[in-house]
């Protein structure tokens, strides 16, 4: 089974830096469990300052992608988490309504490039 390598993009609203800063200083481990059931793996967010830009990449190793994405956004504790953190968030995708929606919250960019070498 291969891999799969996501990155998506969001804006974080200046006002809600701190906020967003403190509360993934300590995310609710059930929230990481659900990610782990999904096979969701090397999670990391990163913020570009000069655009308010979040960046988020992970690894996906499990064999159904939308699947396992869809029973990350059922879980009530995700959900919960997303009401705390989609508020701090303003999302690049038109008609998008906030994380578990029909549209994605995050937009999802293409990967254009990989080199992996020798660990």
């Amino acid at each position: 089974m291969s891999s799969k390598r996501v990155c998506q993009l969001i804006k974080l609203k200046p006002s809600a830096e701190a906020e967003y800063r403190a509360i993934h200083s300590a995310v609710w481990p059930s929230v990481l469990a659900a990610l782990e059931r999904a096979h969701v793996t090397d999670y990391s967010i990163h913020y570009y300052a000069p655009l308010q830009l979040l960046i988020a990449t992970f690894k996906y190793t499990g064999a159904d992608y939308e699947r396992d994405m869809k029973t990350v956004a059922e879980d009530p504790e995700t959900q919960r988490w997303w009401g705390v953190t989609d508020v701090m968030q303003e999302t690049l995708v038109d008609g998008a309504q906030g994380s578990g929606g029909e549209i994605p919250w995050w937009a999802e960019a293409e990967e254009v490039f990989r080199f992996e070498g020798k660990a």
